[in-house]
C-alpha cells in the first residue's frame, strides 16, 4: 500500500515488514535510554512492525527535549535503513544522530562527530526510509542514537524505532593458558627423566 508522509513522497510498505525485523536481535534487556521520563519506556519502541502504529507504548523526555539511546545487539549487525515515528506536532523529534559501537554515551559525548545524521520528517505511518551509509555501518555490535527537537520544543516523543540489515553473530575467542617451566619440577617427572635432562644440560 502506498503512503505520502511530510517529506513529499509516495512509500509503498509492501516489503518493508519483512526488512524491519532487526528489533529481534537487539539485546533489550540492556538497552539504556537517557532522559526518558518514565523508567524502562525507551525499550518498548523497539517492536515488531505490525506493532509499529501502536499508540499504547511509546517513550517521551523528561526534562527538556532530547533523548539519547544506547543500543545493544547480540551479534553483528550490517545496518541499511533506519525508521521513526515520532510524536505529533511541537513533540515530534527534529534531529537524529548515529554513532557506531560506543557504549554507554552520555549527553557529555554527544559532541563528538557521528557516523551520520538525518533531519527527520513527520512520517505517521512509518514508511519513510533514512537510508544508512553502509561502509560506515558494515560491523556494528553498539548502535547510539540521539534525538533532539527543535528549539520550540520542550519534550519529544518517539513511538517506533524500526532497523534494517543483516545480523550475524558475534565471533568468541576462547582463552588458551600455557604454562611453561623454567626448571624441571620433581614431582612431574620420573628419576630416569630427570637424569636425561642433567646429561643434557651438562
Amino acid at each position: 500500500m502506498a503512503h505520502q508522509c511530510s517529506c513529499g513522497g509516495i512509500h509503498n510498505d509492501g516489503e518493508l515488514g519483512v526488512q524491519y525485523n532487526l528489533y529481534q536481535k537487539i539485546d533489550i534487556e540492556n538497552i539504556e535510554c537517557l532522559n526518558e521520563c518514565e523508567e524502562g519506556s525507551g525499550a518498548t519502541v523497539f517492536k515488531s512492525w505490525e506493532n509499529r502504529l501502536d499508540r499504547n507504548k511509546y517513550v517521551e523526555s523528561d526534562m527538556d527535549n532530547e533523548l539519547l539511546f544506547n543500543i545493544p545487539f547480540t551479534g553483528n549487525i550490517k545496518l541499511k535503513g533506519l525508521i521513526i515515528i515520532g510524536g505529533e506536532d511541537d513533540f515530534h523529534p527534529n534531529k537524529v544522530k548515529l554513532y557506531k559501537n560506543r557504549p554507554h554515551m552520555t549527553f557529555d559525548d554527544i559532541s563528538t562527530e557521528p557516523e551520520q545524521e538525518f533531519e527527520l520528517c513527520v512520517d505517521t505511518n512509518g514508511i519513510h526510509e533514512y537510508s544508512l551509509k553502509i561502509v560506515k555501518f558494515s560491523s556494528v555490535y553498539h548502535l547510539s542514537l540521539y534525538f533532539i527537537g527543535t528549539e520550540r520544543t520542550d519534550k519529544i516523543k518517539i513511538y517506533y524505532i524500526g532497523l534494517k540489515g543483516e545480523w550475524s553473530p558475534a565471533h568468541q575467542h576462547g582463552v588458551t593458558i600455557c604454562t611453561y617451566e623454567l626448571r624441571p619440577q620433581m614431582n612431574d617427572h620420573s628419576r630416569g627423566d630427570l637424569e636425561n635432562i642433567d646429561r643434557t644440560i651438562s
